[in-house]
């Protein structure tokens, strides 16, 4: 029910839960329950847009081919003008039109043939290639995991501040948050081009650490010319958008092993935002 890569935000423990409730590996349901809960939602899902795609491009196929059609047409019609007034050269001209004219209704029959295959095709079946079994963590309360819970409040309103102004920068937004992509919006600038791919952290309060996960990290490296950070303060009380960070990569992140995931320090009391790491003493070394 979910895309497969839900599951690289998926944290290891250490020690292995000594007790795992029962569950079946070869469940003969499981495939039956996929088949009407995921393939066939997702198959109404897509079957109207496929069906909207496939009219534009057979629309389009149908309107080529006829204006092409016509136009050898009107030039096979000169031919045979002048062949009926006794030019002999006409003949030889004539036929090779035909054959061209022949040549088109080939292709766009042929053409309409595939569109016509295309609409017929389905997805027949789904087969379950693994199991995965996903536990409350077991240290999910100590110090180093709370603050990696996600405040279903403080994100919503971080999510609703970065839209609000991109909306007003005058850009398309798409929300990507259910896909776990390693970010949470898309950005398009529909006169200039620009594409963010836009990562946003709320903080309930005026400042605090936030956290990458191994995935938004990964994509943060990957992507740098297109990944944006947004960091959204105040939550708990009115949302303010710090200024938009581009290629937070550059950043010391501190990579926390236990459970895997990188931090850094927002210092957001100041108009403008800021980002510490840690200093070195004199004379010491990382």
């Amino acid at each position: 029910m979910r895309d497969p890569a839900y599951l690289l935000d998926l944290i290891v423990p250490e020690k292995q839960p000594q007790l795992l409730p029962d569950v079946p590996t070869d469940e003969p349901r499981t495939p039956t329950f996929l088949f009407e809960k995921a393939l066939q939602p997702f198959l109404t899902e897509v079957a109207s847009e496929r069906e909207h795609e496939l009219d534009l491009i057979e629309r389009s196929v149908r309107t080529c081919f006829e204006e092409l059609i016509s136009k050898r047409n009107d030039v096979l019609a000169k031919h045979l003008l002048a062949q009926d007034r006794g030019d002999s050269t006409a003949i030889g001209l004539a036929e090779m039109e035909g054959q061209k004219i022949q040549d088109l209704v080939r292709r766009r029959d042929l053409r309409l043939g595939e569109l016509s295959r295309q609409r017929s095709l389905s997805l027949q079946g789904v087969e379950r290639i693994g199991l995965a079994l996903a536990l409350p963590h077991p240290e999910r309360n100590s110090p180093s995991t709370t603050n990696l819970k996600t405040d279903r409040e403080t994100e919503r309103k971080a999510i609703a501040a970065v839209i609000a102004h991109e909306q007003a920068r005058g850009c398309k937004i798409e929300d990507v948050q259910e896909q776990n992509l390693g970010f949470d919006l898309r950005s398009l600038h529909p006169v200039t081009g620009e594409l963010r791919l836009v990562e946003v952290k709320g903080i309930g309060a005026a400042t605090g650490t936030i956290f990458l996960s191994p995935n938004e990290k990964r994509v943060a490296e990957d992507r740098r010319d297109l990944y944006w950070l947004y960091i959204v303060t105040h939550c708990d009380t009115e949302a303010r958008l710090q200024d938009p960070i581009k290629d937070p990569a550059r950043f010391a992140w501190h990579e926390v092993k236990k459970v895997e995931h990188y931090r850094l320090e927002v210092n957001a009391l100041t108009a403008t935002l800021e980002l510490r790491e840690n200093p070195t003493p004199y004379g010491g070394q990382r």
